[in-house]
């Protein structure tokens, strides 16, 4: 594989239109590898629908994709899944009859290699929830199950992790746990979170959507003394 010098990710110009509506606009964010970026934002401000972009799960009306240097705007999700990304759901998306092994099993895609198990036993070790690997995924809490997807994107080794609100339903011993799960990764990580100890704590650059496009970007100390910001989400916090 050749050695990614330039960033893991990068976007150009990303527009997606919904009819009248600009939902992103004109967004172009460079993600170097190692880095953990958080996007924030109001409701609304287009931050699930960006890394949808970015992730392939919808195509962009206008504007290009590129992962460790290659043009992906073209690939559907199972191949920017298979180049190396991963991506975790706001709204949470196991598969509710099978186990919380088996579904990390099933992303992994390698059931009956050795190393496939290794990775899926490592992988809910590292998420906190290998004491409820035989538990039916439907049957466990809602933090859990955030956690449970976790694992499954973690599974494949991914070298850009994007979770969307994965704090969410989280009780506080768990975040913090999470937290250290995040600080412990050797991989990029793109992070849209509302909780904004998390932010603070964990991302070294934070990248502010509002109406769609980027309002301001910079360490998260100049973030949160930014006043237009304040104005427009942090509420003058």
């Amino acid at each position: 594989m050749v050695a990614v010098t330039g960033p893991v990710l990068e976007t150009r110009g990303l527009i997606r239109r919904f009819g009248g509506l600009t939902a992103v606009d004109d967004v172009s964010l460079s993600v170097p590898k190692g880095q953990i970026r958080a996007l924030i934002g109001p409701n609304g401000a287009g931050k699930t629908t960006l890394v949808s972009l970015i992730s392939g799960r919808i195509p962009p009306s206008a504007g290009r994709v590129f992962f460790e240097g290659r043009d992906v705007t073209a690939l559907p999700a199972h191949r920017r899944i298979r180049a190396g990304m991963a991506y975790t759901f706001q709204i949470t998306s196991v598969f509710a009859r099978l186990s919380a092994r088996e579904n990390v099993r099933l992303a992994a895609h390698r059931r009956g290699s050795a190393a496939g198990r290794d990775a899926v036993e490592t992988a809910l070790s590292r998420t906190g929830i290998l004491d409820r690997a035989d538990q039916v995924a439907g049957d466990l809490a809602y933090g859990h199950q955030r956690l449970l997807e976790i694992a499954m994107g973690l599974v494949r080794a991914p070298r850009l992790l994007i979770l969307d609100e994965p704090t969410q339903g989280l009780a506080q011993a768990e975040v913090a746990a999470f937290n250290d799960l995040i600080r412990a990764l050797d991989t990029t990580v793109l992070l849209i979170e509302h909780n904004m100890d998390v932010v603070m704590e964990l991302a070294q650059v934070v990248t502010v959507l509002n109406f769609g496009a980027v309002l301001a970007e910079g360490p998260p100390d100049t973030i949160r003394s930014d006043a237009s910001v304040q104005a427009a989400y942090l509420g003058g916090a």
